[in-house]
């Protein structure tokens, strides 16, 4: 199967290039390879590729910083997937489009959010993801694949973990928001479960996280814990929880946004790692690297 996965190299995908290659043959491509805001460009690529699948990482996905590049944000998660579905539809290729748990606005759930649960985004990053969303049903129906996830994170990029590991490395307390709730996701968990998806011929729309829940604060917790015990966190540090209201910002926040990802799993028949179990593996790759640092 030749793969062409698009926001390379931001974190979901190089996830996907850490995966073996199997019988994929993947090609990466970066902004300056394919801008999927030109829709021109995306259709030469994607005729002269002869792919058989697309995975769509590439995202605006500055969350805040939405709220004032509207226009941005718009061009990259709408009409990118746009362009990507067009051009998938003239050349019979299979489109896998990634999504976000910011098309829902959670204040009135408490339980697992199913697949087909009505959109009601709180930020301009919400409403462009579900119209991004929109647009490739449109043109493509149920052919498409689109796979929401939540809180994705890794030892590379800019993520909650990495911004939470510089601050506790040069702080001795934070205030983080405890009413905010989700699910922590590894990228490899996601990449992972696509690839899956991609072998059982799935179509449709799809949730996928690591399995638990958490809010921030909970999550700041866990990452402390971990490191502390790792050595990569060389004092202990005070985490405190603060509501939403204590910590304003530019956009506004799902308050619960945990996916219901039973599809994805009854398809590959098994449940995800639980999220602590992957963050412990993805803070062993810090570990190591201080310990070469160190050399020992």
């Amino acid at each position: 199967m030749k793969i062409l996965v698009t926001g390379f190299p931001g974190q979901l995908a190089a996830s996907f290039a850490r995966m073996p290659v199997g019988s994929h043959a993947f090609e990466f491509a970066s902004r300056a390879d394919i801008d999927v805001t030109d829709e021109a460009a995306v259709r030469r690529k994607v005729a002269a590729g002869a792919y058989d699948t697309i995975v769509n990482c590439a995202a605006y996905t500055a969350v805040d910083r939405a709220e004032s590049e509207a226009d941005e944000a718009y061009l990259v998660n709408v009409a990118g997937p746009r362009n990507l579905a067009a051009a998938a539809a003239e050349t019979g290729s299979k489109l896998v489009h990634v999504s976000t748990d910011f098309v829902f606005g959670g204040r009135d759930a408490s339980r697992p959010i199913p697949v087909d649960a009505l959109h009601s985004p709180l930020s301009v990053y919400g409403r462009t993801k579900s119209e991004g969303e929109a647009e490739v049903r449109a043109i493509l129906g149920d052919r498409a694949m689109i796979v929401r996830t939540s809180w994705l994170h890794s030892v590379n990029g800019p993520n909650f973990v990495t911004t939470m590991l510089r601050l506790m490395g040069s702080r001795d307390s934070l205030r983080v928001v405890a009413d905010q709730v989700g699910s922590p996701t590894h990228v490899d968990t996601l990449s992972k479960t696509i690839l899956g998806l991609l072998k059982a011929d799935a179509c449709g729309t799809f949730h996928v996280t690591d399995s638990g829940v958490a809010s921030w604060y909970d999550f700041a917790v866990g990452i402390s814990e971990i490191a502390s015990a790792k050595g990569i966190l060389q004092k202990p540090i005070t985490v405190e929880p603060i509501r939403t209201e204590d910590y304003p910002t530019p956009a506004a926040r799902p308050s619960y946004s945990v996916l219901d990802t039973t599809r994805a799993a009854s398809i590959l028949e098994e449940s995800a790692p639980h999220w602590r179990t992957t963050l412990s593996a993805s803070l062993d790759d810090v570990q190591r690297e201080i310990m070469n640092d160190r050399g020992i």
